[in-house]
């Protein structure tokens, strides 16, 4: 993705959906409102590498969000794979470990020149709090497992991570101003928020420090998608 010059580029909206069709309509008439696409596993397991390419035919940059987290062989070659699909920006849970987003971070290199994908680490996912964590024998508050994290995923190699916004300033002053901070749960203070719990408004995430937000239900199911996009636009502009 070129430099950042409108505030409508950090926006990539979430295809969550198996139905192909819809999913290449609101790409094409998104683009110029929002600076890329997020394909995940609904999409992907229902329409694979072909679906994927259809909808990367609009021209935007694709956020592939698979979340890959396996032994680091097995992670590094499904990133390998990826590459066929010029992802923007890939990601693995940061839980896997060190070896295993070292692994991630090696395989991303073989990329063509200036095709390099950014390898977020997934930190934290946006629909746990505390109890969950605990619950999985994680006794931490999630501001502690989140920098923890990510301060290992930057000492492998990776380029990033994906966290609540909540998390944005104290990772900011933690792992520096480089590092890329991908916010998801993102609603709009007109919006739903849905089954996500540790949210706050477009602005806000970026005021706190976030390089790009990724914001699906509050455009996608939007009566208007276009119009949602602009307005959430329009709020990232104001001063």
């Amino acid at each position: 993705m070129a430099k950042i010059t409108h505030p409508w580029q950090r926006i990539f909206v979430a295809l969550d959906t198996t139905d192909i069709g819809h999913a290449v309509a609101l790409a094409d008439n998104l683009k110029g409102s929002v600076g890329g696409v997020k394909i995940g596993k609904e999409f992907f397991t229902a329409n694979g590498p072909e679906g994927v390419h259809r909808i990367t035919e609009c021209g935007m940059p694709l956020f592939l969000d698979l979340k890959y987290h396996d032994i680091p062989n097995t992670v590094a070659s499904a990133i390998r794979a990826s590459l066929a699909l010029k992802p923007f920006m890939v990601n693995v849970h940061a839980g896997g470990g060190r070896r295993m987003m070292m692994a991630a971070s090696k395989a991303a290199n073989e990329a063509a020149p200036n095709q390099r994908p950014i390898v977020l680490g997934v930190t934290v996912l946006t629909s746990m709090d505390r109890e969950d964590l605990a619950e999985v024998g994680i006794n931490d508050e999630p501001i502690e497992h989140v920098l923890r994290l990510a301060k290992l995923a930057k000492a492998s190699g990776l380029g990033g991570v994906v966290c609540s916004a909540k998390e944005v300033s104290a990772l900011r002053r933690a792992v520096g101003p480089d590092f890329k901070l991908v916010v998801p749960g993102i609603r709009p203070a007109w919006a739903s928020a849905d089954d996500q719990r540790r949210v706050v408004t477009p602005k806000n995430a970026i005021d706190l420090g976030a390089d790009y937000l990724v914001i699906g239900r509050p455009i996608t199911r939007h009566k208007d998608p276009i119009a949602a996009a602009r307005l959430i636009a329009e709020e990232l502009s104001e001063p």
